[in-house]
């Protein structure tokens, strides 16, 4: 599928921070399993809602069901909530189209712009753009959203010709968090928006100039965030503002000063240690630093026939009140050396994940198969 330079996706990014998009280019797009799950969550959601009107699509539900790695009861419910609330705004309306997956363009502002809408109603006053959102990490809200405005920019460009639109309603749907939310902006609110807002800044991005305003939510999911020097600048720029001369204590303003960048600060670092031991481990050199293993719990792999080993070797009180007890508990109650005889076999300890740590720890250098083959 072919994916817009100046997305409505990646919009936050390149509205706040014009030449970022320039440095992401040479990074490819990754897709993660979450995306894919949220991409049969659409799918499906779409099958039933051309079901509503009126299309024969029985075996294209049956060919999903049986084909999607993803599908189970969950998803079933989260998309039939979401169908349920786009039925019910659509007959809100008393005449109006319902399209699905409409791909839009708003390349009068930006560059080369365009993107697909999940769901889009057009009335003679209101047009309104309907977002699925199946993830449950975070919680998204419409509120200035610039995806969903440049998705409602291009959807009242494409059926202005159709609808004297007066009102722009945009709404994101998160099912699995039961999340709604609604922003309302008036046509012309949204052409200034476009025209004052979007566009210059969408210009610069085009050619990988502008400012930095570096925001922690926005880099969230950049391939250049952990790396990116502005991002380092400015917050080194914060540390060295803090000389160390007299008076050698910080008052409580500057208390609340540090704490206002604490976030931004532990992201970064973050993201630093992250992008470090991806970079280890493909077996890149980082001077002065190598991986360790990290620690790990040991875990029960078999609770039954462990259960069966302690019970029939006296051991009786092993539940809470129906679950097996705690390795740790269970330990306890039996001792260590008797517990370590009856359980082998049915436990084992995972190898810890990397960790970065100085050249001098220590540690042994962490052992991978990833590591092994570099």
């Amino acid at each position: 599928m072919k994916h817009a330079k100046l997305s409505a996706s990646s919009s936050h990014r390149w509205l706040a921070m014009p030449p970022i998009i320039k440095l992401e280019e040479e990074f490819p797009n990754k897709s993660s399993v979450y995306a894919r799950e949220g991409t049969d969550a659409h799918t499906l959601s779409e099958l039933k809602l051309r079901k509503f009107k009126g299309e024969d699509v029985e075996g294209e539900i049956d060919s999903f069901i049986t084909n999607s790695s993803f599908y189970n009861e969950e998803m079933e419910q989260a998309t039939d909530l979401f169908v349920d609330m786009v039925i019910e705004q659509f007959n809100n309306h008393e005449k109006a189209t319902l399209d699905l997956e409409q791909r839009v363009k708003f390349d009068k502002w930006v560059p080369g712009g365009f993107g697909t809408s999940d769901v889009v109603i057009a009335s003679e006053k209101v047009i309104e753009i309907i977002d699925l959102k199946y993830g449950k990490g975070v919680m998204v809200h419409a509120y200035q959203n610039p995806q969903l405005m440049l998705y409602a920019l291009g959807s009242y460009d494409a059926y202005e010709w159709l609808f004297n639109f007066e009102t722009v309603r945009m709404t994101i749907i998160q099912p699995r968090l039961d999340h709604i939310s609604t922003h309302e902006v008036s046509v012309e609110e949204l052409l200034y928006w476009a025209n004052n807002y979007v566009a210059p800044r969408a210009a610069q991005a085009d050619i990988g100039i502008g400012e930095w305003n570096i925001e922690t939510d926005a880099l969230k999911f950049s391939p250049v965030r952990a790396t990116l020097r502005p991002r380092a600048e400015q917050n080194m720029a914060f540390i060295e503002d803090f000389n160390f001369e007299d008076p050698q204590l910080l008052d409580n303003s500057e208390i609340a000063k540090v704490l206002a960048q604490a976030n931004e600060i532990k992201s970064w670092i973050k993201d630093v240690e992250s992008y470090a031991t991806s970079e280890l481990l493909k077996g890149n050199d980082l001077p002065g630093y190598k991986l360790v293993e990290g620690r790990s719990s040991r875990k029960i792999t078999d609770e039954e026939g462990l259960a069966k080993v302690l019970v029939s070797s006296g051991y009786e009180d092993i539940y809470k009140p129906t679950q097996l007890e705690s390795l740790t508990n269970l330990e306890k109650y039996v001792g260590k050396k008797e517990f370590n005889e009856l359980s082998e076999g049915f436990i084992e300890k995972p190898q810890g994940k990397p960790k970065i740590a100085p050249a001098d720890d220590k540690r042994p250098e962490y052992n991978s198969a990833e590591l092994d083959f570099a």
